[in-house]
């Protein structure tokens, strides 16, 4: 029960401190959650050590020594209420006490502009000093937990914890984990790995297999059962595949061994120590199956800790592949040689530190998100909602003030709601940081959202009326009746998002798609949502606040279908761009850039001649004349459909600036063209043919991470190297190396391969832009495109990588920076 105990205090105290957080300390935490972006980096600014000073037998001091990365700087203990997040040391005091208080360096102390007050910060690195004295002679160690906050001049980092382990007798723990349930402040050297798995597949008959799961226990540790329904973990197999490549003959056996009560956990268990065998029964549905793939998830214990494994294992059921197991894994030699190749062995990183790619700010996608809520608010589904939902709460109320309270209440449930609406896409991003990526460029996602988006816009158009279930608004508005009060209120706003689901469903669609398309996904989607919820909460509490502005709401009518109509036509528009990824990162080729352009003309001229009435939908009425807004909209149309035209030709004025990202690349035309490569520069598509091309002429490589979904891709290409300047450095001086990482084109068969991750799990490369994916994230610790770098034929680096650069003499200065070096080694 011990190390139960300790947790338990240590959680329930750092409970207690945020719960003691003033509101502007709250506020800090709750913006650095949502506002920063996901980095494509982990950013892990300190780095904690324990060390133990024995001042008697009963006395000591326990020493924390926080390691602070340069720039950035970790505040004091003692900060004014109201100021950033204190650094914080929690101890269980169980078998000792805290003599005095934790002491701290003298640091530096500034006047702080944003907090507006005198902080105390440390850099570099900060020792903290806590004397205890001991009741137990015989403790071994003691745990504690520090929570901190850490900024740089740019941004803050979320509050973080960390367990602390300060070991009092060394002999005792030399071979052991400092950190409970084998945390993560050891050196790779000291990871605990008590159990490791080996396989093999024993051949029954021809299409019949037993799958043989072997784990060899380190002596003291031991592994639970697969039938445990309390206390700890239980082992867990989950076979890859089965039921589509081969099924389970009933269930994994294991050893047969008689419970046990286990202390820790007070209750009765079966666990196995030394080895285990487990065997599971196949057969197969294919015939030409080579393995089978298993994840092993389990727990194993000790007298003293418990720690968690997750592992991947390939069973081979053909000769020439060895089976692999996360942690002492193996993979064919083939692959060997070929995940070692993706290894570029860069140097140069003593002179160009790695680069932290910042992610777009969210504000835009906040302002779009914002944008669409306007609109959604000004379609027939929400707008009369508007002063019929502001009169019942102002009227319903006996007191006017409660009759506010309730409308303002209405307004915030309504974007808690889109937020809300967002956060199973964080899970997914925790989960894998390239799934959200994968969504947007997986080919059967866009042309599903090619195909609702074309829905949405005919149910806008009038031919049919999409809604959710009438059951669902029914049974949510008899409990808002039923319930009342704050409760009432939600289900009402609840009620709300789905009747209004005609109308934002296409607009909330339109944000979904563009946001897992952009850098950020999950978060820019939370701020996308959180602007939309934001713009269509807002009127009913203005105007319950100054009631006599509903005397200025224009009546509905018309000109709300009007609105609809216009949604239907930019819903059209849209969905070409789904249908245009699904080609361009499987090469189809039918949608190139003309045929994309002229489509988009063509849905132009349609929605021109509807606004000056010469085209009707169903819900229509007769238009007795042409009003000045739709008068606008029409020519502002009508414009942009000129503006359009040149992007049929074959000339410089084809490039589209204004639309870049939006359209396929210049290059992807049914034109003629000098390569295949954006603006007709030389590059090449595959690494080892840039490298000896490099060679050959003595110039310096670009290595340009790209992908043909790529918005900010098409922006630098369209944008920045299409001036003068650039273009002309880049055609002479340099070879440029394109890698599209969302290529979903196949791979030879005798260029697909296992690589075996850092982590112990296999991935299998199979198409180009895997390849190029895995090669980016091995050799630049990064995921994300444009990402641009500077190397010789040697991989030498010649200048720091870069990514998005949008100002021209920025990125002219970066390339000629990196040329000077390549001309000077």
């Amino acid at each position: 029960m011990f190390r139960q105990q300790v947790l338990f205090l240590i959680k329930t105290e750092s409970l207690l401190k945020l719960s003691q957080m003033k509101l502007p300390q709250l506020f800090i935490v709750f913006l650095i959650f949502i506002v920063n972006p996901l980095n494509a980096q982990i950013l892990e600014p300190v780095k904690w050590a324990t060390s133990v000073e024995k001042i008697s037998d009963t006395e000591y001091d326990l020493i924390s020594t926080a390691t602070i990365d340069q720039g950035w700087h970790l505040y004091s203990q003692n900060v004014p209420d109201g100021g950033p997040i204190p650094t914080y040391f929690t101890y269980s005091e169980i078998e000792y006490t805290l003599i005095g208080n934790t002491k701290e360096p003298v640091g530096e102390t500034i006047d702080d502009p944003i907090f507006n007050m005198r902080i105390t910060y440390f850099s570099d690195k900060a020792e903290f000093k806590q004397r205890i004295k001991i009741s137990n002679l015989e403790l071994e160690s003691i745990t504690a937990e520090v929570e901190f906050m850490v900024c740089d001049d740019e941004r803050c980092l979320p509050p973080d914890s960390e367990i602390l382990i300060f070991i009092l007798n060394q002999s005792s723990f030399e071979n052991e984990n400092n950190s409970l349930f084998g945390g993560n402040n050891l050196n790779q050297s000291n990871i605990l790995e008590p159990v490791k798995w080996s396989a093999s597949a024993q051949k029954i008959s021809e299409n019949n297999y037993n799958i043989i799961l072997n784990a060899s226990i380190e002596d003291t540790w031991h592994l639970y059962s697969q039938h445990i329904t309390e206390g700890p973990l239980p082992t867990d197999f989950t076979f890859l595949d089965s039921d589509t490549n081969y099924v389970l003959e009933g269930v994994t056996s294991e050893p047969d061994t008689e419970p046990v009560f286990d202390e820790v956990f007070e209750v009765d268990v079966k666990y196995f120590s030394n080895e285990a065998q487990f065997v599971q029964s196949v057969s197969l549905l294919n015939s030409d199956l080579e393995s089978i793939t298993v994840e092993i998830f389990f727990m194993t214990c000790n007298d003293e800790k418990c720690i968690t494994g997750d592992d991947v294992i390939i069973i081979p059921l053909k000769e020439g592949l060895v089976a692999n197991a996360a942690g002492s894994a193996n993979i064919d030699d083939r692959s060997k040689a070929l995940s070692e190749a993706l290894n570029l062995n860069i140097t140069g990183w003593d002179t160009f530190k790695p680069q932290d790619v910042k992610q777009e700010s969210g504000f835009m996608i906040f302002v779009f998100g914002f944008i669409g809520g306007l609109i959604a608010l000004l379609t027939p589904c929400v707008f009369p909602m508007i002063p019929l939902t502001v009169s019942f709460f102002t009227k319903s109320a006996a007191d006017p003030k409660k009759g506010l309270v309730n409308s303002v209440l209405y307004g915030f449930f309504i974007f808690l709601i889109y937020v809300l609406l967002s956060l199973p896409f964080h899970l997914l991003d925790s989960l894998d940081p390239e799934i959200l990526n994968n969504i947007s460029t997986n080919v059967t996602l866009n042309i599903i959202f090619f195909i609702i988006f074309l829905v949405f816009a005919f149910s806008f158009f009038g031919y049919y009326e999409l809604t959710l279930p009438a059951s669902w608004s029914n049974a949510l508005d008899s409990k808002a009746n039923k319930i009342g009060g704050v409760i009432g209120i939600f289900f009402m706003a609840l009620t709300l998002a789905i009747v209004s689901f005609s109308c934002t469903g296409p607009i909330l669609g339109s944000l979904l798609g563009s946001s897992l398309t952009a850098d950020g996904g999950a978060t820019q989607l939370s701020l996308g949502m959180s602007g939309f919820g934001l713009a269509l909460a807002l009127p009913f509490t203005l105007f319950a606040m100054f009631p006599k502005w509903l005397n200025s709401l224009p009546k509905s009518g018309g000109w709300l279908n009007t609105v609809k109509v216009v949604l239907g036509f930019i819903e059209l528009a849209l969905a070409l761009k789904f249908l245009s990824n699904a080609d361009l990162v499987e090469n189809w080729g039918f949608l190139k850039r003309e045929l994309f352009i002229g489509l988009w003309i063509l849905i132009g001229i349609g929605l021109v001649l509807y606004l000056f009435g010469k085209i009707k939908f169903p819900h229509d009425g007769p238009l007795q004349k042409i009003s000045k807004g739709r008068m606008a909209v029409g020519i502002l149309t009508l414009a942009f459909v000129i503006y359009l035209i040149p992007g049929l030709s074959n000339t410089k004025a084809a490039n589209l600036e204004l639309l870049s990202g939006f359209p396929p690349p210049l290059f992807y035309s049914y034109y003629e063209k000098e390569s295949d490569c954006p603006l007709g520069l030389e590059c090449y598509k595959d690494l080892d043919k840039g490298v000896a091309a490099a060679k050959a002429a003595n110039k310096p490589i670009m290595i340009d991470f790209t992908g043909w979904a790529c918005v900010n891709c098409r922006k630098m290409e369209e944008q920045v190297w299409s001036t003068s300047d650039v273009y002309k450095i880049l055609n002479e001086e340099y070879i440029i190396i394109s890698l599209y990482i969302d290529d979903r084109r196949d791979l030879e068969p005798e260029e697909q391969f296992d690589y075996l991750k850092a982590n112990g799990k296999v991935k299998t490369i199979t198409s180009i832009g895997d390849k190029w994916a895995t090669l980016q994230t091995i050799n630049f610790q990064n995921n994300s495109q444009p990402f641009y770098v500077l190397v010789n034929s040697d991989m030498e680096l010649l200048n720091e990588t870069t990514a998005y650069t949008p100002n021209v003499s920025t990125y002219l200065d970066w390339l000629k920076s990196g040329l000077e070096n390549f001309k000077n080694n």
